[in-house]
């Protein structure tokens, strides 16, 4: 039913509160949660495996979530996956059950991505095309944002493990009453107006054959992303960091990504998505690569963070918009589920494999791992040619 209440905020507007506050969930839990588990003396490698849980339940949920959405609408898919985040976060500091903890996480991946996919692609229907590379754009940031004042939370751990949760929880509760009181009742027309054209299966490989290449970001963010923020505090305290250190480095990851992701959108869009691609991809691969010879210098870490996080902090929304220009139109929707999909099974990967590096290697291997990873990208685009005429 839809309520008839003046809005006093736009839509576009709420839409980005809720990404801001799905970015602070992320930021705050993976880092907070694996200094606890680091202080209790549980080994990287299971602190990786743990943490991948709430990227399980992103991806479970991301392989449903245009069924639901269809079902149910915009406004309720959000809703939901605020409610789910909203009771789970305070429930950590409350339970130091790691079984426990192991659903709660799956029940904020499941929320998250929920909130994550509805919000997103609400607002590219509900956007003019000619300011939607503006909004993706001013999206990616408000998750940045969110994302970078997340780790800061672990500075509020002195006054009670219970206090940043809670804290994150009311904000949630905050935006979920201005989704439900100010937002339209939408439902979606049609997720993808080719459906007739394919079968899925013929779809997706279409996809894969057109846009691969587009493609592979999505899971390069996801698993640096989830790296950073599940192993970099146990290199950090292994390395001489202290927690508050750690707190203040991991946002100045995102404040790179911030600084520079409108820049990088422009550059895009006059030199190409794809020299763009490469040419950040290959620094950032060789910045992650300075890291462990930096060791625990503060400031050292604080530049690379930024410079790093400035060029490879926007390849998920670059890469969607890669497939945007070189995919036909109704064949995004499906592209979307995809670049998701990708983005949590970096999201696993990231914290077991840097995890177990850590574990039977040493600290500074998480760091070589992400730059090879980069590197190895910004090679295969030589041999990626997209092929023309496939816009019909």
């Amino acid at each position: 039913m839809e309520y008839h209440h003046k809005r006093l905020f736009s839509p576009v507007f709420i839409l980005i509160l809720v990404i801001i506050a799905a970015g602070l969930s992320q930021g705050l839990l993976l880092p907070v949660l694996s200094i606890f588990m680091e202080e209790r003396g549980i080994s990287s490698s299971v602190n990786g495996l743990h943490a991948a849980a709430l990227y399980i339940g992103s991806f479970g949920m991301s392989l449903v979530a245009v069924k639901v959405l269809e079902r149910i609408g915009f406004k309720k898919l959000i809703l939901g996956g605020m409610v789910l985040v909203m009771v789970a976060l305070p429930l950590f500091p409350l339970i130091s059950n790691l079984e426990v903890w192991f659903i709660l996480r799956l029940l904020v991946g499941i929320g998250d991505n929920a909130l994550h996919f509805a919000s997103q692609l609400w607002m590219m229907l509900i956007t003019p095309p000619n300011q939607r590379g503006r909004n993706i754009s001013i999206y990616g940031m408000s998750y940045g944002i969110g994302f970078s004042i997340g780790p800061l939370a672990i500075r509020l751990l002195p006054y009670g493990q219970l206090v940043p949760f809670l804290l994150l929880a009311i904000l949630f509760a905050l935006v979920a009453l201005l989704v439900y009181l100010q937002m339209p009742d939408t439902m979606p027309d049609k997720l993808d107006e080719g459906k007739g054209k394919a079968s899925g299966s013929r779809k997706t490989l279409r996809i894969y054959r057109l846009a691969w290449f587009a493609l592979i970001p999505s899971v390069l963010y996801g698993y640096m992303e989830a790296a950073m923020n599940s192993n970099f505090p146990i290199y950090g305290l292994r390395t001489g960091l202290t927690a508050g250190e750690i707190a203040t480095l991991l946002p100045f990851f995102g404040i790179g990504g911030l600084i520079l992701q409108l820049p990088l959108g422009y550059l895009s869009d006059r030199y190409g998505r794809k020299i763009i691609l490469m040419i950040a991809g290959s620094l950032g691969g060789l910045l992650f690569l300075i890291v462990p010879l930096i060791g625990s210098d503060y400031f050292g870490l604080l530049v690379i963070f930024m410079l790093t996080g400035g060029l490879v902090g926007s390849f998920f929304s670059l890469g969607l918009a890669y497939a945007a220009d070189i995919l036909p139109r109704h064949l995004l929707p499906t592209a979307n589920v995809i670049a998701s999909i990708h983005f949590n099974i970096g999201s696993i990967a990231g914290p077991n494999l840097g995890g177990a590096a850590m574990h039977f290697g040493s600290a500074g291997l998480l760091f070589v791992i992400l730059g090879l990873f980069y590197l190895t990208f910004s090679v295969a685009g030589l041999l990626f040619r997209p092929e023309a005429g496939n816009k019909s």
